[in-house]
């Protein structure tokens, strides 16, 4: 897994060994679950409230496009998300629903699969998801930007550098290619040596599938912000690692690659950006806070989920609309 003595590798390249690789990957092969006996909890092991948000927006979606109620959640995590969206479903609709996972992980679908729901219709890629929808559907994803490997920059006074790694041995040598497509490498706002992480991964992956994409809508939860807010107070940028609910940063994070997770905050500039040249319109940005606040309940967990200063405002929700 780790880079050789002579052969430092590229950040983004170690970051999608460390997870995505088949033999020896986090998700792939090591991730136990998600929530309480994970290493991290997301919103829909926490609270129903965002299902019961996501289930709104996609009927919403359906009655006014007239569209039939076909969705694609990708990146199913354990299941709670799709258990509650289903639930939440009134059930004069509910028979008309179509729902498909698209997941790579092995261990996180035996877990969907224990929902063990007839609606439900799991895929390994998203392309197959769409063929099973004639194009058609409501999209939608919480926390799965942030889990594509991301190349890591930083500007001197006279060029981009970018990180690579030597074993965990932190390596910045100048850009050997164009540089990324990304709103934080056109900022003039960064102090000396403020790094900056991009989603390149991600871009190319919706470059692949939105072609076979005829009409619905994406919805994209994540933590992240724009770009004139992203780098507040984060010199060192946004990258960090997971394991056992404890929050790991500097060289820590490239220890036990395969072991932990990884991650960074999402550039939603960039996705909002991106998405215009996919002929995505942008309909709305807001907070967690603002998206959940009509379906919460009076618990601890919903709270703690909509609090203006805490996970309300550090998680964002585009919602964009593909033109035909």
């Amino acid at each position: 897994m780790n880079p050789d003595n002579t052969n430092p590798v590229r950040f983004d390249s170690f970051m999608q060994r460390a997870l995505h690789d088949p033999c020896h990957g986090y998700y792939a092969k090591h991730i136990k679950t998600v929530g309480k006996t994970g290493d991290f909890s997301t919103t829909a092991t926490l609270s129903r409230a965002l299902g019961r948000a996501i289930a709104h927006s996609a009927l919403q979606w359906a009655k006014t496009q007239k569209q039939p109620l076909n969705l694609i959640e990708i990146g199913g995590g354990d299941g709670s998300l799709a258990k509650t969206i289903i639930h939440s479903t009134p059930l004069i609709k509910r028979w008309k629903l179509n729902y498909h996972i698209v997941d790579s992980s092995p261990t996180l679908t035996a877990q969907q699969q224990k929902i063990n729901s007839k609606k439900i219709h799991w895929h390994n890629n998203i392309k197959t998801a769409l063929k099973a929808t004639k194009g058609i559907a409501f999209i939608f994803s919480n926390e799965l930007v942030d889990a594509f490997p991301v190349r890591i920059l930083k500007k001197n006074n006279t060029q981009w550098l970018e990180l690579y790694l030597n074993q965990q041995t932190e390596i910045f040598l100048p850009c050997q290619k164009n540089l990324p497509n990304s709103s934080a490498t056109k900022s003039n706002k960064y102090k000396p040596d403020q790094r900056i992480e991009i989603h390149e991964s991600y871009h190319q992956w919706l470059q692949e599938w939105t072609p076979h994409w005829l009409s619905g809508q994406l919805l994209t939860i994540d933590y992240g912000d724009t770009i004139d807010k992203l780098y507040y107070r984060m010199p060192r940028g946004t990258l960090r690692a997971y394991s056992n609910h404890q929050h790991i940063t500097g060289p820590a994070t490239y220890l036990n690659p395969g072991r932990q997770d990884i991650t960074a905050d999402v550039n939603f500039t960039d996705l909002i950006n991106w998405g215009n040249t996919l002929n995505l319109k942008t309909i709305s940005l807001t907070n967690q806070r603002d998206f959940l606040l009509p379906f919460i309940k009076d618990t601890p967990a919903d709270h703690f989920l909509t609090h203006p200063d805490g996970a309300g405002s550090a998680f964002k929700v585009l919602l964009q609309q593909k033109l035909t």
